[in-house]
């Protein structure tokens, strides 16, 4: 089988940070997926698919903290080396967590026992202690995504865009607006707080109406501020990433925020994109929080 670009993605991260749900979109997408593939085995399995053992568009496999400590540590330098040895194979890394009280709070509603529990009885301490052992691989993970305020259809659109869609070279950006009250994105590489612009919120015609809609765009646009907030984001973030895809940066996140993540955010995080999309084509845009109001 031809493959021009063929590709392994290693799947990390916490016990309930939504694994299962990155690998259930990997497979959906074309790719021969494997969940808790020891770690000794990689070599073997990327090997095999360069051969043409396995058909498939790419491989996926997930690591957790069910393998040995040890491998869990050497992880990182056998990603390495593979590189080094397989250059014709692309490899990404996605690591993926969430809050100690997330991952509490879905453990308690799915019933389900966390991976370490066999050694450590104590599910906040099971949780610490793989946060632990996760750490190395956490460092040299490509793409880091915090599901602490992340839908299961988000975590999948995010890992159909950002890791595996038909992109144009460089790295992939995300541009995504959020509301403070809801927590700060912490997988952000650069956050904006535009909470100082006009609260359309105040405006009682306006408040049902989310930043996409004409009238707040109307709105905002009737300030001068909002323009010059505008222009110094763009550039900021133009230069900024022009810079970054010099270097060998992969996965870029970029946060606007407004209170509510419904109004001034949205907008804000449009225009950016409308700005800077035709200088960097691999740009995706969510909005986080649109949907919880």
């Amino acid at each position: 089988m031809n493959r021009p670009n063929p590709r392994l993605i290693l799947v990390t991260g916490q016990s309930g940070s939504g694994k299962s749900v990155a690998l259930a979109a990997l497979e959906d997408s074309g790719f021969y997926c494997i969940d808790n593939l020891p770690p000794d085995l990689l070599d073997h399995l990327a090997e095999s698919y360069l051969e043409g053992g396995i058909v498939s568009r790419g491989i996926a496999i997930s690591v957790d903290a069910r393998a040995p400590e040890r491998a869990l540590a050497d992880l990182p330098g056998r990603i390495e080396k593979l590189r080094e040895r397989l250059p014709q194979l692309t490899i990404d890394s996605l690591f993926l967590e969430a809050d100690q009280q997330r991952l509490i709070t879905r453990f308690s509603e799915t019933r389900r026992r966390h991976p370490l529990s066999y050694q450590i009885e104590n599910l906040v301490e099971a949780i610490a202690r793989e946060a632990q052992l996760l750490t190395p691989i956490r460092a040299y993970a490509d793409l880091v995504i915090d599901t602490s305020l992340t839908t299961v259809h988000q975590l999948r659109e995010d890992v159909r865009s950002r890791l595996i869609g038909e992109k144009a070279s460089g790295p992939r950006i995300l541009i995504q607006s959020f509301g403070f009250k809801f927590g700060i994105p912490l997988d952000s590489d650069s956050l904006f707080d535009v909470r100082f612009l006009p609260n359309p919120h105040w405006e009682g015609t306006l408040r049902p109406h989310s930043g996409l809609d004409q009238p707040v765009i109307d709105y905002l646009e009737r300030h001068p501020v909002t323009h010059d907030t505008r222009g110094q984001l763009a550039g900021f973030l133009g230069h900024m990433l022009t810079q970054a895809s010099r270097s060998d940066r992969s996965y870029i996140t970029c946060s606007v925020g407004c209170t509510g993540g419904k109004h001034r955010s949205v907008y804000m995080v449009e225009q950016l994109a409308r700005d800077l999309r035709p200088g960097f084509a691999n740009l995706v845009v969510r909005h986080r929080d649109l949907n919880n109001h």
